[in-house]
Order: C-alpha cells, then structure tokens, then sequence
C-alpha cells in the first residue's frame, strides 16, 4: 500500500475536517472579519494531516461512529495548529511551510490570543464526540504538550542534555498528539483496553520517529523544503538529536559548542554543523 492508497481509505473522514474547518472560519465572517482573515491564513495552509490521518484508521479498525471520529480528527488537527502557531509567536518565526506567519502578519501578542481560541475551538470539537474519555486525552494532551514546550524553553542553549531528557521533550512536544489521535480513534471505535493501550503505544512511537526524522531534517533539508530557514532549531538554542550526535563525535571544538556558547561567527558556525552533520 502506498501513500496515496492511505488517504484515499479515509478520504470522507479527511473531507468532513476540511468542512468543519470552513465552517469555524466563515462563521467569523460577518461578526469578526479580522479574526475571519485570519482563521482563513491559518487554516489555508495545507499540511499533511497527520493526526487526523491516524484517528480515521484507528477507529476503522473497530465499530466506529464516523461523525464522532470526525469531530475526534478535528480536535487533534486544530489543538496542532494551535501549538505551531505558538511556537511560531514564541520563536518571532516569520515563515512556516513557505507562508507567512500569523505572529508575522498580526504581532506577536494576537498570535498568542489567536493560538489561545484555537487551543479552546479543539476543545469544543472534542466535547463534541460526548466521550467523556476523549475530553481526557485532550486535556491531558494538553497538558503535555505544555510541559514538552515548558521544558524546551528552560533547556535553551544548555548543552549537557541527556537522550532521555530530549525524549521526554518530544514526547510532549510531538508524540502526545499522535498518541491522541490513535487513542481517541480507539476509543471512539470501541476498542478493547489492550487495543486502546497499543494504539497509543503506537502513536507515542510513531510520534516519537517523525520528530527525529524531522530533527535531522531541520539540518539536511533545503529552505524550500521546510518552508522555513534552515538549522533553526540549532540557531535558537534548542538541543535535538543530530546536535547531541555531533557533540558526542566531536567532543573538543565543536560548531553546536560554540552556538550554545555565543561564540564565534554564528553563520559559520551553522554551515560548519550543517556540513558536519551531513559528512557523519
């Protein structure tokens, strides 16, 4: 099966979010142009829905009620765009994915406002499923998700990180919402315990994988590709794999040393791990 064939199984689940995402935004129409604009940029954007992705055929393989996994697929895509639009704010990004940040277009103090009422809009799509268990994993996620970005904020420009701190970051930050997606699917299918504990297992896991592909992306990959500058992670001080890879081969004189150390030419320093890292 390839890529294609995995959304094209779940294709009436994915239309449903697009429209439940249309809906929240002409709603703002008439009553609010400005935060229609900008509910309209955000959720324009495109992406590769994941999450909801993950919450479809997690609940096709039990007995589940499709208008309530949409709702379940719904919250797990909007409580993500939430947080990249907050990442977005907190990091002064001007560009994601090739577009325009909100924080870029409208200031940072609205972004963060704007992340705010996408964070509670996810939360309503999720009382939505009337699964008490959902409402949960949402708030839970939540909470995670906070706690992953807490943690990234305090060890900046720290370098003696160890892999297990790294991991619990990413947990928070990334693998928690694949968790919600995969669990809640689960749940909402009627999935036996055992079936919910692994689907989460599995969404952890996953989540965990695609943001250490993503880490090692943030090096080797172009500008054009992310949609965003490259090495931005290594730049604003957040410690990632492939930076702790290249800290452990070259122990002595190292470019990721001398960025977290504010030393040296900053630019050189960046191409220097970009072409350490790719030559390792």
């Amino acid at each position: 099966m390839d890529i294609k064939q995995v959304y094209t199984l779940v294709k009436e689940g994915l239309v449903g979010v697009e429209d439940n995402f249309k809906a929240l935004a002409s709603a703002k129409i008439e009553t609010f142009p400005e935060l229609h604009k900008m509910l309209e940029h955000i959720l324009s954007g495109g992406g590769k829905v994941v999450r909801p992705l993950l919450a479809f055929h997690s609940g096709s393989l039990f007995n589940y009620n499709h208008e309530k996994l949409v709702y379940m697929a719904s919250a797990s895509e909007l409580m993500h765009i939430a947080t990249l639009v907050h990442d977005d704010a907190i990091d002064k990004a001007n560009v994601r994915r090739g577009r325009a940040t909100i924080n870029s277009i409208w200031g940072v103090d609205r972004a963060i406002i704007f992340g705010d009422y996408l964070f509670a809009k996810a939360a309503q799509f999720a009382v939505s499923t009337e699964s008490l268990r959902v409402v949960g994993f949402f708030a839970e996620t939540l909470a995670a998700i906070s706690h992953g970005e807490l943690r990234q904020g305090f060890s900046a420009y720290k370098l003696n990180q160890t892999f297990d701190e790294y991991l619990e970051r990413i947990i928070g930050k990334t693998a928690a919402l694949f968790a919600l997606a995969t669990e809640g699917g689960a749940v909402l299918g009627g999935a036996s315990e055992q079936d919910v504990k692994s689907l989460r297992d599995f969404g952890i896991n996953l989540g965990i994988a695609f943001q250490i592909v993503d880490d090692i992306l943030d090096f080797t990959a172009s500008e054009k590709e992310l949609g965003k500058p490259v090495a931005s992670d290594l730049i604003q001080g957040t410690m990632t794999l492939p930076s702790m890879m290249l800290l452990e081969r070259f122990p002595g004189d190292n470019p990721v040393r001398r960025i977290f150390n504010n030393e040296g030419d900053s630019k050189k320093n960046v191409a220097e791990a970009i072409d350490l890292l790719k030559k390792s």
